[in-house]
């Protein structure tokens, strides 16, 4: 019997997404499990491996028809040993075992990379990259993470830190980033980021604006409510959006102007906000693009949404 399914896996901190699909990347089942981070997460691996079996009864698939497994994780992923740590949302502060534990509880291989990784890739493949050899991948959300797909494959680097672009500096001397250094890009354009512009902004600002109330009262603000209210004129609003897409705009040249990519593609939460953020992005783009970078790579935005985790995830074992 041929081997024609994947199964991929999206590991986040508050659920765990599952998906079985073609070889192809055409999902065809897809499910959900909260993640159970107590006890230092020791339910997670477990738990994963319940439920694989469970579906692959359910939907009565012939086990042999499985290729493999892929998933991306939070946390610093080494590949060869198959094992994570730092994933601190997960409660895996320690180096915990995930490859072994899920080959032995499921009878299937296991590749496993980051999380970010995992949905570039799966972008890539699937989404606005159109499976073209050369795609990079920004995502916003609660940091700034990215994968870099060059000639169809990840960057990883020596120690597995190619891709981060969210430690790209953008502002010198700039806001304190959880990883040590000041001005990293995360700390502008992640859902908190914003947030901590629109305050700096407010500090200085006398004009009407209704966001400038909010942060004067103490009401809480989040990233969708900028842009919204950017999106409504409100002045200090757009001043802080403007803001995050000079950083993003800036930050997404460099990288552009390095791999030349078909695309730049920008993906999770922030990016909800749609075509309001691209344009603004790709307009600073414009400005800080290489001439031949300019007229060749795009910007886009992603297109899987919440699945490119897991179709990137499959990717993984495909290509194994």
């Amino acid at each position: 019997m041929a081997k024609d399914k994947l199964i991929g896996v999206d590991l986040g901190g508050t659920t765990i997404k599952f998906a079985i699909l073609t070889d192809e990347g055409e999902v065809q089942q897809k499910w959900s499990i909260q993640t159970n981070v107590l006890q230092d997460g020791s339910h997670i691996v477990p738990d994963i491996i319940e439920s694989i079996n469970h579906h692959l009864d359910l939907y009565q698939l012939d086990r042999d028809r499985v290729i493999g497994i892929g998933m991306g994780t939070p946390g610093t992923v080494d590949r060869e040993k198959g094992t994570v740590k730092g994933a601190y949302n997960l409660g895996w502060a320690k180096e915990e075992a995930v490859k072994e534990p899920i080959q032995a509880g499921t009878g299937f291989e296991l590749s496993i990379d980051n999380d970010a990784n995992v949905a570039a890739l799966g972008e890539a493949w699937k989404g606005a990259g159109n499976n073209d050899a050369d795609v990079s991948f920004i995502t916003l959300g609660t940091g700034v993470g990215g994968g870099l797909v060059a000639n169809h494959e990840l960057i990883h680097g020596i120690a597995g830190a190619g891709g981060e672009v969210g430690h790209i500096i953008v502002e010198p001397h700039g806001y304190k980033c959880t990883c040590g250094n000041y001005g990293c890009l995360e700390q502008y354009a992640s859902a908190t980021g914003v947030v901590h512009l629109a305050q700096d902004f407010a500090e200085q600002y006398v004009g009407e604006s209704k966001l400038n109330k909010m942060i004067d009262n103490g009401e809480e603000v989040t990233s969708k409510i900028i842009f919204d209210l950017a999106k409504e004129g409100d002045f200090l609003a757009n001043e802080t959006v403007d803001k995050l897409c000079f950083y993003l705009g800036y930050a997404a040249a460099t990288i552009s102007n390095i791999l030349n990519p078909s695309a730049i593609v920008i993906g999770g939460g922030v990016a909800a906000a749609g075509e309001f953020l691209r344009e603004r992005v790709e307009k600073n783009w414009t400005e800080f693009a290489f001439p031949t970078v300019r007229t060749s790579t795009v910007v886009k935005l992603a297109e899987l949404g919440n699945d490119a985790g897991v179709i990137g995830a499959a990717s993984l074992a495909k290509n194994k």
